[in-house]
């Protein structure tokens, strides 16, 4: 009778020892779900005449402007030692840059773990309009939204 009570013993304890094990995985992995954008990386724009663009908002708004636009640099929340920049960025009215979309303008969003993350929009019917390009400033790949938007995912170097 007292092997049969220690086994009985055993077994329950074993099971809920399991149990609880298994319960604090599960909400661990919850609680690890993937980012995927963690930002603004840039807003682009098409117009006219881009150089025009860039003195009249160096003029009227105080950028400091550069054939590329401008940078506003700020502070993550997270860290306040890491610093992260988010561009600015008029393009000509005939740029090729933004197609397939027709559109006028495109949003850069910042990522983390951007080969992770098209893997996953690929799984999710995601178009994915080019191969990940790795350059000085980060990585990127740009993307097509359901409304024929060209978005662009970019993993920066901070």
């Amino acid at each position: 009778m007292k092997k049969t009570s220690i086994f009985i013993l055993g077994l329950v304890t074993s099971f809920l020892l399991g149990f609880t094990f298994k319960t604090m995985i599960t909400d661990k992995n919850k609680n690890t779900k993937m980012k995927k954008v963690t930002g603004i990386g840039g807003i682009f724009f098409k117009c006219k005449d881009p150089k025009a663009i860039n003195e009249w908002y160096k003029t009227h708004l105080g950028f400091d402007t550069s054939p590329y636009g401008t940078s506003f640099e700020w502070r993550q929340i997270d860290d306040s030692t890491k610093k992260g920049l988010t561009q600015w960025n008029p393009f000509g009215e005939n740029t090729k840059y933004f197609e397939p979309s027709t559109k006028d303008f495109m949003i850069n969003y910042r990522v983390e773990n951007l080969e992770a993350l098209v893997e996953q929009l690929k799984n999710e019917g995601v178009t994915i309009v080019d191969k990940i390009e790795d350059s000085d400033y980060g990585k990127f790949v740009h993307i097509i939204d359901i409304e024929g938007n060209k978005v662009e995912l970019w993993e920066p170097k901070d």
